[in-house]
């Protein structure tokens, strides 16, 4: 079985100290950076913006998936990609106009990306698999990290990965929320090729060694 992408969670980062704790994951080998944008409306709290992704960039070469979720991506996917963002993954529930988003993402040449929510059916948005990059499967709701898996998260990424098969779509599937050591693992069975993961990683005393130990699940 191929080792997962591990993507640690900018969010669950000490905010004093970006460059440090980025620098350290990617020499443990992590590939990705998950970076999620919250606007205080499509979800309840409030993150960051293209300064932070900027000021990152500079310090990092890991791929950054940055999860727009916000209400009209279609806004602000421009400015998040000039900042340094690879891949531009959005909601496909939040208003908004997702073709704009894909042909910006297009244009831009930058990865394009749909989250679904835990309820959302994961064949609803399925129009749109051939051109994504990433899907990604929410196992907890979207807003605040350190919450707990959602075991019926399993299911919705067998059956992402039944369309992919099915349809010959070639996106990765990710999944983000409660991702620890079990999970990680179930995850992986299921069929997910990316692990987002914040609080496992930045609260371990030795991250590194938790990305070593994820990428042999």
């Amino acid at each position: 079985m191929k080792p997962p992408i591990i993507a640690p969670s900018l969010l669950a980062a000490q905010s004093d100290n970006y460059g440090q704790d980025i620098a350290g994951v990617e020499k443990a080998g992590a590939k990705y950076l998950h970076v999620d944008v919250m606007d205080g409306h499509f979800v309840p709290n409030l993150s960051f913006g293209p300064n932070i992704v900027e000021g990152i960039r500079k310090a990092s070469t890991l791929y950054f998936d940055v999860h727009l979720m916000i209400e009209y991506p279609e806004k602000y996917a421009l400015p998040f990609i000039k900042a340094g963002a690879d891949c531009i993954t959005i909601h496909g529930e939040a208003p908004g106009d997702i073709e704009s988003v894909l042909k910006i993402c297009a244009e831009s040449s930058v990865g394009f990306g749909l989250s679904l929510k835990p309820m959302t059916p994961v064949n609803k948005f399925q129009r749109y698999y051939q051109d994504c990059e990433i899907l990604l499967i929410m196992s907890v709701e979207p807003g605040f990290g350190g919450q707990k898996f959602m075991p019926e998260a399993l299911e919705r990424i067998t059956q992402a990965k039944h369309i992919r098969e099915e349809t010959g779509a070639k996106y990765k599937i990710s999944v983000d929320g409660g991702i620890n050591l079990v999970t990680a693992a179930q995850c992986v069975s299921a069929g997910v090729d990316i692990l987002v993961m914040g609080t496992t990683i930045f609260s371990a005393e030795n991250p590194g060694d938790v990305i070593k130990q994820l990428m042999g699940v």
